[in-house]
């Protein structure tokens, strides 16, 4: 588990410790009021006691022990403020190598950079210390921030897989962009 962290100039990112209790809980609900549908903004965090985080924290080690999912939080080297995560799914290793990743940075701390840093710090950690070859983000087509940063980060557009996340009642299209790692940062 000691593998899953890495620096950059303003950023730690590694997995939430029992400790990170108090940043996290203040960052969710510090949180601007929702920016545009795929912003949750405020959220009712009233569920989360600290038994349910360490619980979560319980769980989030277990997946990556058990190389399903890694959940890693984005945190401010200056203060240890909680900025959002970045997680990876393995869709399938053997002769694959194959994950999907998502990100989500708190809203208040957008458009300072936190995103791309935060991203392409984590890519190549997936790259070098998880051994991924290909590594996918799953965009709904009418997210423009977050092709943006896709892209800004050597991502590349393959296709659009229709009726493929069932999101909202619906099963919605979503653009597929890749990275392999010979075409990493």
């Amino acid at each position: 588990m000691n593998k899953l962290k890495t620096e950059t100039e303003r950023l730690v990112i590694r997995l939430i410790e029992q400790g990170d209790y108090s940043t996290w809980l203040t960052q969710y609900e510090n949180r601007f009021p929702s920016q545009h549908q795929y912003d949750e903004g405020k959220i009712d965090m009233s569920i989360c006691t600290q038994e349910w985080f360490c619980e979560l924290v319980t769980k989030h080690h277990q997946m990556a022990k058990d190389d399903k999912v890694y959940v890693l939080g984005v945190f401010r080297k200056a203060d240890n403020s909680h900025l959002g995560f970045i997680d990876f799914s393995t869709i399938m290793r053997e002769d694959f190598q194959w994950a999907r990743f998502g990100y989500t940075i708190h809203n208040q701390f957008w458009r300072m950079g936190y995103a791309k840093e935060a991203v392409e710090a984590a890519l190549k950690l997936a790259f070098e210390k998880l051994n991924y070859h290909r590594i996918e983000a799953h965009i709904n087509v009418d997210n423009i921030a977050s092709i943006k940063l896709a892209e800004s980060v050597g991502m590349v557009y393959e296709c659009t897989r229709q009726g493929f996340i069932y999101e909202n009642d619906t099963w919605t299209d979503h653009l597929i962009y890749f990275i392999n790692a010979s075409r990493s940062c």
